[in-house]
């Protein structure tokens, strides 16, 4: 009888008297990430309000348990990722945060009972370790099949010594908490924001608890770039190398563009004439499937050219036209600008030429990568004093300059500086005789 009054008291809610108020409660449910009961309450000082209170409050629970807010979480990210406008490979990155961290914690939840404390509390258990462990000691399997922890592979030699043979051990070992990157939490953020958002526009729920989670602070961009000692030495390996590998580094050092605009880029789009080159596309290859999209702004964007830039792209034609004529062929403004093909019909892989450029940096003794060329470009003409709105044109940053500013203030600054230098120096100061 007593759990009875108690399921009863849960169903309809109570109030209690705290001080000069009354705070009425009413049973909302288990905890999404717990299990444990949750009650939603609101005070009122005024006895007569009491009533009303708890029935607004019943009706708010009535509404999360009817209806199309049954809908879970993960169904309505499944639903999202169908409607969503984005390349492929930035929808494959999202349904991988969605198999591997949110559906296993909140993928069964109905969508009316994400709130924002729920959001927050599963930020919170992934910044501290993103298995969500809360703690807890336990080993770390290599696989999910039956099997014996610490297990050889042996080497396919007949009585041989494992030592010697180097057979490999696959070993569970202790569970090590490992943080998600601040980075990482909001981009999973993202996905479950725009999820419950057209959630919201389906009238699904009627609010969306995602706009006021806080979430984690997004982490200030710190580049890398290259010296300018280490930029010429870079420089001068890729052309020791070969002619068409030293103009790819060479254009991505002074025009700063990213990697799959270089490979997406044709020889209509460079116009010797003028000076200029235009950005209007950018090639991806993943798991062998290959795509040429609009760049990451959905913008094109021209390039000025400096004369030995010129110089280096014309002779460059020169040996692109002279390769098809040894194949009978004749030169096409539609052929790639960087290709490994004879005929310049199919761009470089992107990741190969990342691979390519970090290789040589290693030869060099330089921790480098292939972007960091891009930061180069752009710290270069920060310093020297080019204004911010040029600098993220030429990068093709969106917002105005805004980006540029968050991600080289340091460079900024420093130009800021030589900018005060330069304007003293140039004003003549008429200081009177002591």
């Amino acid at each position: 009888m007593a759990a009875k009054g108690a399921s009863m008291r849960r169903m309809r809610g109570f109030v209690r008297k705290r001080g000069n108020s009354f705070q009425v409660l009413v049973y909302a449910g288990p905890d999404p990430l717990t299990g444990k009961d949750t009650y939603i309450s609101e005070s009122t000082r005024d006895r007569r309000q009491v009533e009303k209170v708890r029935t607004r409050l019943l009706a708010k629970v009535d509404q999360q348990r009817t209806g199309s807010t049954k809908v879970t979480l993960g169904y309505t990210i499944d639903a999202w990722l169908q409607v969503h406008e984005a390349d492929e490979r930035t929808l494959e990155g999202y349904r991988g945060y969605a198999e591997r961290t949110i559906k296993p914690a909140l993928g069964e939840v109905p969508i009316a009972k994400v709130s924002a404390r729920v959001l927050e509390q599963f930020y919170a258990q992934l910044r501290r370790c993103r298995t969500r462990c809360n703690g807890k000691a336990y080993l770390e399997h290599f696989t999910d099949e039956p099997h014996e922890c610490d297990q050889v592979v042996h080497r396919r030699v007949r009585d041989h010594d494992c030592a010697a043979a180097k057979c490999r051990v696959l070993a569970c070992n202790p569970h090590q908490c490992k943080p998600m990157s601040a980075s990482t939490v909001r981009q999973i953020h993202f996905i479950i924001s725009g999820a419950l958002s057209t959630a919201v526009r389906w009238e699904w729920i009627p609010t969306n608890p995602a706009a006021t989670t806080k979430k984690p602070r997004q982490p200030r961009p710190q580049p890398k770039p290259p010296t300018p000692g280490e930029a010429g030495l870079i420089v001068a390996a890729a052309w020791e190398q070969d002619e068409d590998w030293g103009m790819l580094v060479w254009l991505v050092m002074v025009t700063g563009m990213r990697r799959g605009e270089l490979a997406a880029l044709r020889w209509h789009d460079v116009h010797l004439d003028t000076g200029t080159v235009e950005i209007r596309r950018s090639f991806t290859q993943r798991a062998g499937k290959a795509v040429e999209k609009d760049t990451k702004t959905h913008q094109m964007r021209r390039i000025a050219l400096d004369q030995t830039t010129l110089e280096l792209l014309a002779a460059h034609r020169t040996r692109y036209e002279d390769q098809v004529a040894a194949l009978s062929g004749e030169p096409s403004t539609q052929a790639y600008v960087f290709s490994y093909e004879p005929d310049h019909g199919k761009p470089c892989n992107p990741d190969g030429v990342s691979h390519r450029y970090a290789a040589m940096c290693a030869d060099l003794g330089i921790d480098s990568h292939l972007h960091a060329l891009r930061h180069y470009s752009a710290t270069e003409l920060i310093t020297a004093g080019v204004d911010i709105r040029t600098v993220a044109g030429r990068l093709g940053h969106g917002g105005g300059g805004t980006t540029t500013l968050r991600v080289y203030t340091a460079w900024v600054a420093e130009s800021d500086r030589s900018a005060a230098n330069i304007l003293a120096k140039r004003i003549s100061l008429n200081r009177p005789e002591a």
